[in-house]
């Protein structure tokens, strides 16, 4: 049974959009100014030494246009390794692999990765697939990458009408660049007193 990670890189005012597009972002690259090697190795860390990649197709989509290029490093190394899962209703044209088509209902298939032997997944970089994801109960943890920056625009991760729930906190980590890594565990619907 594989377990699934979301790791997403935040900004303390909940954005998680990194890259221009039709919506005209005006801050391409705003986590570049906090990359150290103390995060590249928490980074690591917090995908594992081996894992699959679950990713939305816009995601894949700007991915296989940098990754395979990207200069060998344990992370481009184990990124172009890993299989892509992609959310997408073109499989055939899956040019960067290994990589499958997880179908059309997200849930279900999800559901039978996780059933499977193999690698755990790591879903980043989307805010539809987390909410989807956390709303049916299958991530075991969530990695939030908080930098020390507000930016008043772009996609947030957790959008208007994202189920309510409650997570337990199991670690953080302080990075001297002042990004801190907070991983929780989902524990179910919103617990209130």
């Amino acid at each position: 049974m594989r377990n699934l990670k979301i790791i997403e890189h935040i900004s303390l005012d909940g954005v998680i959009q990194h890259s221009t597009d039709e919506n005209a972002f005006p801050y391409d690259e705003w986590t570049v100014p906090y990359r150290t090697a103390e995060g590249a190795e928490a980074m690591l860390a917090a995908h594992g030494e081996d894992f699959d990649l679950l990713l939305g197709r816009r995601l894949y989509d700007l991915w296989s246009g940098f990754w395979p290029q990207a200069p060998s490093s344990p992370i481009s190394d184990r990124i172009n390794a890993a299989t892509k899962y992609v959310v997408t209703h073109r499989p055939e044209s899956l040019a960067w692999g290994p990589s499958a088509g997880l179908g059309p209902d997200v849930a279900e298939g999800v559901r039978r990765l996780k059933a499977d032997d193999g690698s755990d997944l790591v879903l980043t970089g989307s805010s539809t697939l987390t909410s989807t994801l956390l709303e049916h109960g299958l991530a075991e943890v969530v990695v939030l990458v908080v930098y020390p920056v507000l930016l008043g625009t772009g996609k947030r991760l957790f959008e208007e009408g994202t189920p309510a729930r409650s997570l337990e906190l199991a670690s953080t980590e302080a990075m001297s660049s002042g990004v801190v890594l907070s991983t929780y565990t989902p524990v179910g619907p919103l617990r209130v007193a």
